[in-house]
């Protein structure tokens, strides 16, 4: 049985939510507040965590960066009431894996969790890619065992290619994947971070490099 950790201080959402999920043959423990949720975190570590936003004693994306600070890869699915997309975005740069808005639909919010703690159980600690190394624990990568030095967005983004090498990925996509929002009509965001990546390869003397297609977008392949 999966354990999941359900921060909320609705007394609604908590008792009908805990009530879906025990019934579906999960252990739930709940907090109301953000003290309960790291004593818990102390003694128990659970699969999934359901984190509320507004929390009466802190924010919940403020709880979410402390605990990914401390090295907690536990899956974080958030709560928010306001269902904003600025919201959402500052969620997953905080380190959410999934984001739900309230009200939400129990079969929706069953089905996200379940894929939520599969994939969880799925990523590996290390993807190897000819001399490039990477470590997805520490979010670092290693070019004949250099450490190219990455900010957290400029390995995401090597990450998103290494994962789909040799393919071409169209900017609005890479957009999309790993800042979580539209690109809109300004790109110079994404080409300074791939400027940054393929200086880091071809100082590290890399046998890969990312390549502009013109037209279509961006590949990740052997120089």
């Amino acid at each position: 049985m999966k354990t999941v950790l359900y921060v909320e201080d609705d007394s609604y959402f908590l008792y009908v939510t805990c009530t879906v999920l025990s019934k579906h043959g999960y252990i739930v423990l709940t907090a109301e507040n953000l003290a309960q949720a790291r004593a818990h975190l102390e003694y128990h570590k659970p699969d999934a965590i359901i984190l509320d936003i507004l929390l009466p004693d802190g924010n919940g994306l403020d709880f979410l960066k402390e605990i990914r600070a401390q090295g907690n890869k536990t899956p974080v699915m958030l709560l928010t009431a306001w269902n904003k997309n600025t919201d959402e975005v500052q969620g997953f740069d905080a380190g959410a894996d999934e984001y739900i808005g309230k009200p939400f639909n129990y079969d929706l919010l069953l089905i996200r969790l379940k894929k939520m703690i599969g994939h969880a159980g799925q990523v590996p600690e290390h993807i190897t890619c000819g001399s490039l190394s990477l470590d997805l624990m520490s979010a670092q990568a290693f070019v004949n065992g250099e450490n190219l030095m990455l900010t957290k967005k400029e390995f995401a983004l090597l990450l998103l290619f290494v994962q789909n090498e040799g393919e071409t990925i169209s900017p609005g996509h890479i957009f999309e994947k790993v800042w979580n929002a539209p690109m809109g009509g300004d790109n110079r965001t994404l080409k300074k971070h791939i400027s940054v990546i393929r200086k880091r390869l071809n100082s590290g003397n890399s046998e890969f490099n990312i390549h502009n297609k013109r037209g279509s977008g961006y590949c990740f392949e052997e120089i």
